[in-house]
C-alpha cells in the first residue's frame, strides 16, 4: 500500500483465456507490485463451466484477491461487495504486518485483547474511507460477453456512484479484451468518474480470443505508467520551486 494507496485489479469475465500467457502468473505478478486482483466470473443462463470457475479462483487465489461466481442480475451489487472486501483485507494485511515487527513474531489483529482489536478495528474502518484508491477495470469483450455487457456497464456505474460517499480520493481506469487491433483497449484513462462508460459501451463490439493473461498484464502496466507519470510532476514541481 504504497504511498498511501490501494490498488486493484477488477477482472469481469465469463470464460476461460484460450490465447496468449498464464493469467494466474501475471495475476502473482501483480501482487508482487502491491497490486491485489479480483475476478468476477459472470453468468446468463449458461453456464460458466468447471473450467472457468478453476482459472477464475486461480487468478484470485495467485492475485491476493477475491473471486464470486454471479448471475447477471446479482452482478452491481457484487461489484461493489469485492471492491470493499478487497480494500479491507489490504488494509488489514499493513496493519498485520506491523503488529507483526511490532511484537517480532507474527500476530495479527485477531490476537489482540478485545479492547485493543476494537480500536483497531475501527482504524480500519476509517483507512477503508479516506486512503485513495486506484482500480483498473478490465472487461471481457469476447463473444460470448455480448448480451451482459449491457449489465456490466450499469454496475461499474453503480460502482462509480457508491465510491463517491468515501473522502478519498478515486481513479479508474479501463481496459476490454480482445482489442480491436491489438489483444487490450484502453477504453478510459485515468479518471475519478467513470461515467464515460454511457458511451463507451454502446460502441463495444463482442467477439475474437479471450487473452486474459495479456490484458492482466496490460493492467499492471497501467498502474506503472501512473506511478511514473505522478514521480515526473513530483521532479517537476520540485524543480519549478527550485528555480523560483
Amino acid at each position: 500500500m504504497n504511498e498511501g494507496t490501494i490498488r486493484q485489479i477488477l477482472l469481469i469475465t465469463d470464460g476461460c483465456s484460450n490465447v496468449g500467457e498464464n493469467p494466474a502468473a501475471i495475476a502473482a505478478l501483480a501482487r508482487e507490485q502491491g497490486v491485489a486482483v479480483n475476478v468476477i466470473g459472470v453468468v446468463e443462463n449458461d453456464s460458466i463451466g468447471s473450467q472457468g470457475i478453476a482459472e477464475i479462483e486461480a487468478i484470485a487465489q495467485a492475485g491476493g484477491g477475491f473471486s464470486r461466481i454471479v448471475y447477471t442480475k446479482e452482478l452491481s451489487k457484487t461489484v461493489q461487495m469485492v471492491t470493499r472486501q478487497a480494500m479491507t483485507q489490504t488494509i488489514y494485511g499493513v496493519v498485520n504486518r506491523e503488529l507483526t515487527s511490532l511484537f517480532g513474531e507474527e500476530k495479527e489483529i485477531d490476537d489482540l485483547p478485545p479492547e485493543k482489536r476494537g480500536e483497531v478495528i475501527e482504524v480500519v474502518d476509517d483507512l477503508g474511507e479516506t486512503l485513495q484508491l486506484e482500480i483498473c477495470i478490465v472487461v471481457d469483450t469476447s463473444a460470448s460477453m455480448k448480451h451482459k455487457l449491457a449489465t456490466v456497464k450499469e454496475s461499474l456505474l453503480d460502482l462509480s456512484i457508491s465510491m463517491q460517499a468515501r473522502t478519498g480520493d478515486n481513479s479508474f481506469a479501463l481496459l476490454t479484451f480482445p482489442g480491436k487491433r491489438k489483444e487490450t483497449d484502453k477504453l478510459i484513462n485515468w479518471t475519478p468518474k467513470i461515467n464515460e462508460l454511457t458511451t463507451i459501451f454502446n460502441k463495444l463490439t463482442p467477439g475474437g480470443v479471450t487473452p486474459t493473461g495479456s490484458a492482466l498484464r496490460d493492467a499492471i502496466a497501467a498502474f506503472s505508467s501512473r506511478k511514473q507519470r505522478r514521480r515526473w510532476m513530483r521532479d517537476d514541481s520540485f524543480n519549478e520551486e527550485s528555480s523560483g
